[in-house]
């Protein structure tokens, strides 16, 4: 699990009357962490899934495309924040199940140390994760808008606000002496612990309320291009548009599955602290504890290729002249040559279909 909640119980306990050090004397911790290890595992197997090379297909088309390796390339990072995330949970939850000195409220330096690294970890690659599923997102609203990806910019946000967010709210949290459960006062838990709650929840939530914007644009520029290139809507077309919509929404849906129980989570935590409903919470960890490291699961199913490559394909290839802005028979093969999809400035090594191995 990936929360904000974890990470305030890598705080010194001194007051063993704190409400976070009652919550956690009736979490049952063994079967928690067997739970992270399961899902975490699975997430792992997900991600590598994802970032093993694909074979490309044995039919070669003079009009390949490159939308296929740009979004693929977008996956395979995703696929790596997942991998080091799931990876970090699955690390940490076999060392509490063996080595109960290492557990979240122990006092001992070694146990605090552990604990806030081991969190901060798993929260710095999810963050990622939700900044690649977000870079996809724009990715294909640009690529459907014949517009070039920005890759340097996808990797500089991906890889440096996650950190930036991480540290600023750790440092607030865990500085100067880790006993963040000081903050006894409601002013002071705002100034202490608040902070780490919003760098983390107001990224998840922005991701949560732009993307599907985004994949709504995307699908009408999907079907505009349709309507340009052919002045109808036959069946064929309608089924491609209703593939991409099916993909977009799968996407979303996965997201909301795995990490609106986190935004629940955090809600109930700061609205009900007087009365905190304790059962709902603790239930709350253990979806959480699933559907985070799963993830990475998940997103090998939804972010997978589409069955026949070459009908889709064949498909797409009647909508370039109309992308390019040329409806010209004549001069559909020069556009193969010069157009976007087709030549990648960026270097990467094109295929032959609008998702290649696993993209769209």
């Amino acid at each position: 699990m990936a929360d904000p909640t974890i990470q305030t119980f890598c705080c010194r306990h001194n007051n063993k009357t704190d409400m976070s050090v009652i919550i956690m004397q009736e979490f049952n911790t063994d079967i928690y962490n067997t739970v992270c290890i399961l899902s975490s595992a699975m997430g792992i197997l997900g991600a590598l899934y994802q970032i093993l090379p694909r074979e490309e297909t044995a039919y070669q088309h003079r009009w390949q495309t490159f939308s296929g390796s740009r979004g693929r390339e977008i996956i395979i990072w995703l696929a790596v924040a997942d991998l080091f995330a799931s990876l970090g949970v699955f690390i940490r939850s076999t060392l509490w199940l063996n080595y109960k000195t290492l557990m979240p409220g122990e006092s001992d330096t070694s146990s605090v140390i552990f604990c806030a690294v081991s969190s901060a970890w798993s929260q710095y690659f999810y963050m990622a994760a939700w900044i690649w599923t977000l870079c996809y997102a724009v990715d294909m609203k640009l690529l459907l808008g014949e517009r070039p990806g920005r890759p340097s910019w996808y990797h500089s946000v991906a890889w440096i606000c996650p950190g930036v967010l991480t540290i600023f709210g750790l440092s607030i949290l865990y500085l100067p002496d880790a006993n963040c459960h000081e903050a006894t006062t409601l002013s002071t838990a705002v100034l202490r612990i608040l902070p780490n709650y919003c760098a983390t929840y107001v990224l998840l939530a922005l991701v949560m309320i732009v993307n599907p914007v985004l994949y709504v644009k995307s699908t009408r520029d999907l079907e505009n291009a349709v309507t340009c290139s052919l002045a109808q809507m036959t069946s064929r077309e309608r089924k491609l548009v209703k593939t991409i919509k099916l993909k977009f929404a799968l996407i979303n849906i996965v997201y909301y599955i795995c990490w609106l129980p986190n935004l629940i989570n955090g809600i109930l935590l700061w609205s009900l602290w007087l009365k905190l409903p304790v059962k709902i919470i603790i239930t709350l960890w253990y979806i959480m504890a699933v559907t985070n490291p799963l993830q990475a699961f998940f997103n090998a199913i939804v972010y997978q290729r589409w069955g026949r490559r070459e009908k889709l394909s064949g498909l797409w290839k009647k909508l370039l002249p109309c992308a390019s802005g040329d409806q010209s028979k004549d001069n559909f093969n020069e556009l193969n040559e010069v157009s976007p999809l087709v030549t990648s400035p960026y270097g990467f090594t094109p295929h032959t279909s609008i998702n290649g191995s696993s993209s769209l």
